[in-house]
């Protein structure tokens, strides 16, 4: 069976429970306030961005400082807030306490808890949960290091995660190289807006060697959607004579079928385009600013058999 792109491979089956109300409940890092924040709702069971957008008043929110961490009437005034029953306001209190305990500390991004449910018996229970660690942090907590499942990790993430690639895998069908997250996600944008559909996120970073771009290129080809690859430079710390050597090494090594686009801009910049063109590698294309290499990404991806 396949829910939302995701294959299902194992199944967990428990007794089925009595529900008389659903609660929703989260705690998720706030980059805008620099600070965790804690959301309840007596909507839970439902879609919380469409309550979010439809109804934000039924959602009760407050930022925790991580000085002072959560206090058991940061609870109790969620709970009043959010229109809790008051015969169950305070074990629901004490639940937002253990979430954000876990969110501290497993170093997670996200605990969400949906839904809570209230039974007939008027108990407060758990009834499904996410939970987003920061990947950053694993080294602090080998224990969840283990819980990774490879059988779920996407061919291509794991692929470029053994070779410290940044990579994340989308539904497009335009291969997309760039050195550092900013001008990746650029990259993305410019393309879309050109009337193409990116198929990764591949962020090289820094000082990116020739081998590492070897690498990269064959993460990129390993997916069978790509119809056509964008490589978007700035040279800073990465220099682009280094990157038109380990591009060349890719198309002698990989023979690759699809057409690439290439614009560098920065250090070496002049000497990177003289190696491409002394180079005359087949089916690579130099463009001189980022919206024409776009343009031309797009155009190529169109036409590719």
């Amino acid at each position: 069976m396949d829910i939302r792109g995701f294959t299902v491979h194992e199944l967990w089956i428990e007794r089925a429970s009595e529900i008389e109300d659903e609660y929703y409940a989260a705690v998720v890092f706030d980059r805008s306030a620099k600070k965790p924040l804690v959301m309840l709702s007596t909507r839970g069971g439902m879609d919380i961005e469409a309550v979010a957008r439809e109804t934000p008043e039924a959602i009760a929110t407050l930022h925790v400082d991580p000085l002072v961490g959560f206090m058991p009437f940061h609870g109790r005034r969620l709970a009043f807030e959010a229109g809790v029953d008051a015969d169950v306001a305070r074990p629901v209190a004490e639940l937002l306490g253990l979430m954000y305990a876990a969110f501290r500390g497993e170093d997670a991004m996200l605990v969400e808890v949906n839904p809570i449910v209230i039974t007939p018996q008027r108990k407060v229970v758990a009834l499904d949960a996410k939970v987003t660690l920061d990947d950053n942090a694993l080294f602090r907590h080998p224990d969840n290091a283990e819980l990774t499942d490879p059988g779920n990790v996407d061919e291509q993430e794991a692929m470029a995660a053994e070779r410290g690639l940044t990579y994340v895998k989308l539904d497009g069908d335009i291969g997309i190289f760039g050195n550092g997250a900013g001008l990746v996600m650029s990259t993305l944008d410019v393309v879309t807006q050109a009337g193409g559909s990116p198929a990764n996120f591949l962020d090289a970073g820094g000082g990116a060697k020739a081998d590492s771009i070897v690498a990269a290129v064959e993460v990129i080809l390993s997916d069978p959607k790509v119809r056509a690859v964008l490589f978007n430079v700035f040279g800073g710390i990465t220099r682009c004579d280094e990157v038109a050597r380990g591009l060349i090494e890719a198309v002698r090594v990989l023979a690759p079928t699809v057409p690439f686009v290439v614009r560098l801009d920065g250090t070496n910049d002049v000497q990177a385009r003289e190696l491409l063109t002394q180079a005359a590698l087949p089916g690579v294309h130099a463009e001189a600013t980022m919206d024409g290499a776009a343009a031309r990404v797009v155009e190529l991806a169109k036409t590719a058999p």
